[in-house]
């Protein structure tokens, strides 16, 4: 689980944790893996915390193979972590379209195909779930222009990864979150206010749990002939 110290990772580590699963938590911030993963084992669950930095392309192999030392061979993979960009194309850093491509495109890749490398080297099926945005079909908010195209780059790259693997076993699938309450989203509201909220057909942000189900059932035996799906969970917020 990469980007397991806050938000929807953060989340997500919960879920799967009570539902069993081994859970690693990846990210940059030590201090945050290691109260995930004590809050993780307080409630019976198996965590290790792993220091990662998923634009350190170099590192991530290595990150894997500390996984697979303390919990086996990852069977199921959730490429979380991720960044938005908040400037206009015109105005963006290059040195920032730089740290969103890496982050949001290029780590999840690289950490993909360590994954599915191992579980084929072992002759295992897998899951990988990846979390691309509802900002990758509408582009409804002007000023996060490489976020959209990064999280379409996400959408494709699970559709072309699951022909390629399919073969082998290996289901890779996505989640297209829409508004949902997080740290992101308070700090959009901040900068722009919440009048796109009063705009949405139910007028409120979505609740993280409501991810829930969807994450599980894409981790589950039950979701075993879906592969290439990207499922959108939105609350109606957008057009179709």
């Amino acid at each position: 689980m990469t980007g397991a110290t806050s938000g929807l990772g953060r989340r997500f580590a919960h879920v799967l944790a009570n539902a069993g699963a081994k859970v690693a938590i990846a990210g940059r911030r030590r201090d945050k893996l290691d109260e995930v993963a004590q809050e993780i084992r307080a409630t019976g669950g198996t965590a290790h915390a792993a220091v990662m930095d998923v634009t350190d392309l170099a590192s991530l192999a290595a990150a894997v193979v500390e996984v697979e030392a303390e919990l086996g061979t990852i069977t199921i993979l959730v490429n979380n972590a991720g960044m938005p960009d908040a400037q206009l194309a015109t105005k963006i850093p290059l040195e920032l379209i730089d740290q969103v491509f890496d982050l949001n495109v290029k780590g999840p890749f690289v950490l993909a195909r360590e994954v599915a490398a191992r579980l084929m080297a072992n002759g295992l099926p897998g899951r990988i779930i990846n979390i691309s945005s509802m900002a990758a079909f509408q582009y409804a908010v002007k000023g996060a222009s490489i976020y959209s195209i990064t999280k379409a780059a996400i959408a494709r790259m699970t559709e072309v990864l699951a022909v390629e693997w399919a073969s082998r076993g290996i289901n890779v699938n996505c989640i297209a979150p829409g508004s949902f309450e997080s740290e992101m989203m308070s700090g959009m509201i901040s900068r722009i206010g919440t009048d796109f909220i009063d705009a949405m057909p139910r007028k409120r942000l979505a609740h993280p749990a409501q991810l829930d189900s969807t994450l599980l059932y894409l981790a589950s035996p039950a979701s075993d002939a879906v592969t290439g799906a990207i499922i959108k969970v939105d609350d109606g917020q957008l057009p179709r």
